[in-house]
């Protein structure tokens, strides 16, 4: 199956000269979906980790579905304010703004190993905002895996330039 038949691109969404891939038409087709968690937890697989990651909202829904498979924790990585208990916090920039995610501090303890996967990356900053939590919070990130990399942004080649490890399922270009 080629998961890529089923991203739905948007021009000039959320602002003008951004062609947006929409994961949504590949979330809404059962088959596509499954065959997407299927390849994240063969990719999870190779790696030795003891939780998952991911970042508010759309990495959630495939990181809760490789961590029900695979039987591990998963941390939710949210937006700020919206995390009832103490938390490290972190601000960075989007390819289009700023943010803030926060984790609790009590969801990642010392040396525990954290695999991050999320739906796209683009210039990288969300992912580096969610690798600098996992480690304020004493943990290591055993690698990133993507649904998209928007590989002409750069984000990848970043994130391997940090010395992480670094997967997609499908590639793009970027705008």
């Amino acid at each position: 199956m080629n998961l890529k038949d089923y991203i739905r691109s948007i021009p000039n969404y959320p602002k003008k000269g951004i062609l947006f891939r929409d994961i949504s038409t590949l979330i809404k087709n059962e088959k596509a979906f499954a065959e997407t968690i299927d390849q994240f937890v063969e990719r999870s697989k190779k790696f030795s980790f003891d939780k998952i990651t991911a970042v508010e909202s759309r990495g959630f829904v495939f990181a809760s579905a490789v961590a029900y498979i695979l039987k591990k924790p998963f941390i939710m990585l949210r937006k700020k304010n919206k995390l009832p208990a103490e938390v490290h916090s972190i601000d960075f920039e989007l390819e289009y703004g700023t943010a803030t995610i926060e984790v609790h501090k009590d969801s990642i303890n010392e040396n525990e190993s954290v695999l991050i996967i999320d739906d796209l990356i683009a210039t990288g900053g969300t992912a580096e905002a969610a690798a600098k939590l996992v480690e304020i919070s004493k943990g290591k990130v055993v690698a990133f895996l993507f649904v998209i990399n928007l590989f002409d942004l750069g984000g990848s080649d970043k994130l391997l330039q940090k010395g992480y490890k670094v997967e997609s399922l499908i590639n793009f270009s970027g705008h």
